[in-house]
């Protein structure tokens, strides 16, 4: 699976969801959009994609959110559409457990890049 892309996804940061979001974490909503709100339009919108495709083969049951990395040019402004493509940079096994590798690159309007993520998901009792 290493190497496979995900067709881009359109993903709009909708000022109430933003809001809620700042509150969850108690951060003043006015503060503008939060960093971590990056794993909404960044990762929430393509490892989706990942999880969907019978390709990937992906055992959801066994499956561990291992890391979450993101690095930002910006954050993005609410009323914004952002552009977030997906794709799996690596995909190996070891003793038994699959470790992939997905990176997400976001853009804005403009493509301007805003926002990397970069995920580990860990899948156990890879290979039978």
């Amino acid at each position: 699976m290493a190497g496979r892309e995900y067709p881009p996804v359109e993903f709009t940061i909708e000022g109430d969801q933003v809001s809620a979001f700042a509150r969850a974490l108690g951060v003043d909503p006015s503060d503008g959009v939060p960093p971590t709100y990056a794993a909404v339009y960044a990762l929430g919108t393509t490892a989706p994609q990942l999880f969907a495709d019978e390709e990937a083969a992906i055992d959801f049951a066994n499956l561990l959110h291992a890391e979450q990395e993101f690095e930002w040019e910006r954050q993005p402004q609410v009323g914004e559409t952002v552009t977030a493509r997906g794709r799996v940079s690596s995909d190996s096994e070891r003793r038994g457990v699959r470790l992939i590798r997905f990176e997400t690159e976001v853009s804005g309007a403009d493509a301007a890049p805003i926002c990397r993520s970069n995920a580990l998901f860990v899948v156990r009792g890879a290979g039978g």
